[in-house]
């Protein structure tokens, strides 16, 4: 059976952070674990990460991701120099990873980690997959994974980040360290079941901008204009501006079925855009013509009202059960580089606490990335701007 350990921690030199966090979360069996999954600040030395790693704990398989903070047992952090850690015992998991994989060719990608996967003959029930945040259609990668292992099979994760530039982020596979790569996880433990579920708290308005004219997750204009001018006209913004700059600001919303907007407690699905190549804006999903989407705006009382009745739904559904293990997904714009306005503490107490198990936090891995995979209608789903949770029952 698999069993999960984890840590966190702030700290300037990336060789010591590993040793650091591996021996808070394995205590004297560095040696012995199975599986490693690091996600670091966007301030650290990816390829000295893996490798202290890999010479720390030279049989496990390890994997690492950019972010732009990390959320442990011990907490929240938002520096450039945070690093945390789950680490894994036990060999019932199937991995597989590629390169350059981007939004034209998502849907092959993946199609091959998980037919590789799939080989393995492993009862893979659950997969934990992240990949590069900037240029890639998220939705063609879940639907490859669904060609494959089905659409009962729950898909977790993320994807990674810098430090809301949408410059580059990393993404490590045992040594190799890549910047437009993948890594899927497939757990096969038929102990373990996962819930999962995400949430916003932005709120729609104005009037929507109509895609006239998209090539697959490229958005070329809207209301027959060149897309990233009439974007950055609509957000007040010059069209000089970068995508780091209209992040905080520029969440767009797909409005959701009226049954789907009652389970995820808002009308509307959000996207971010990473990329853009003069006017054209690459989306985080593929887009059709005559999608209509809303500019948003936080609302910091339903944040907190939707973390509070996300937390319950899932502990109803628990039912008793204790968690051994939390992944979770946070966009970064919920922290503190949006304004510094959320109480981010605060936020995570109250995500935390229901899954507290005789009163202790259980192994818990998150990130702020630029982006969520979790459950909606009861399918796999990309969102943008949530908090995402992936709660592991044995």
């Amino acid at each position: 059976m698999l069993s999960f350990h984890s840590s966190s921690a702030r700290i300037v030199n990336t060789r010591r952070g590993v040793a650091e966090l591996m021996e808070v979360a394995l205590g004297d069996n560095i040696s012995e674990c199975d599986l490693l999954i690091f996600h670091a600040s966007i301030g650290h030395n990816f390829q000295e990460l893996v490798d202290e790693a890999h010479k720390l704990a030279p049989k496990a398989r390890i994997v690492a991701t950019s972010c732009c903070g990390v959320i442990g047992r011990e907490g929240v952090s938002e520096s450039t120099k945070d690093m945390a850690l789950m680490a894994v015992k036990g060999t019932e998991f199937a991995m597989a990873n590629c390169d350059g994989i981007y939004g034209h060719n998502s849907y092959e990608k993946t199609l091959e980690m998980a037919e590789e996967m799939k080989k393995t003959g492993k009862p893979i029930n659950m997969i934990y997959f992240l990949a590069s945040g900037i240029d890639i259609a998220n939705d063609l990668c879940i639907a490859a994974f669904e060609k494959v292992f089905g659409p009962e099979v729950t898909i977790f994760g993320a994807t990674s980040a810098d430090n809301m530039k949408g410059v580059v982020s990393y993404q490590a596979v045992d040594t190799t360290v890549t910047e437009h790569g993948a890594y899927a996880i497939g757990f096969a433990d038929p102990t373990l079941t996962i819930d999962t579920q995400a949430t916003h708290g932005f709120v729609a308005i104005g009037e929507p901008l109509v895609v006239t004219k998209a090539t697959g997750h490229i958005i070329h204009e809207f209301n027959g204009k060149p897309a990233w001018e009439e974007y950055t006209t609509r957000l007040g913004l010059a069209a000089t501006a970068t995508c780091g700059d209209t992040i905080p600001v520029g969440a767009l919303g797909e409005k959701l079925s009226p049954e789907l907007a009652k389970e995820y407690g808002n009308n509307h699905l959000l996207r971010v855009v990473t990329k853009r190549e003069g006017n054209d804006m690459y989306y985080a999903t593929t887009i059709k013509e005559g999608t209509e989407l809303w500019l948003t705006t936080r609302d910091e009382k339903l944040i907190f009202d939707e973390m509070n009745r996300m937390s319950n739904d899932m502990t109803a559904r628990s039912k008793g059960r204790k968690a051994v293990a939390v992944f979770h997904a946070d966009c970064l714009a919920r922290g503190r580089f949006l304004f510094n306005r959320i109480m981010k503490e605060e936020l995570v107490n109250v995500m935390q606490t229901p899954f507290y198990v005789n009163g202790e936090c259980p192994p818990w891995l998150g990130m702020y990335g630029f982006g969520e995979i979790a459950r909606l209608g009861g399918k796999n789903e990309y969102h943008n701007y949530t908090t995402a949770l992936y709660v592991i029952y044995r």
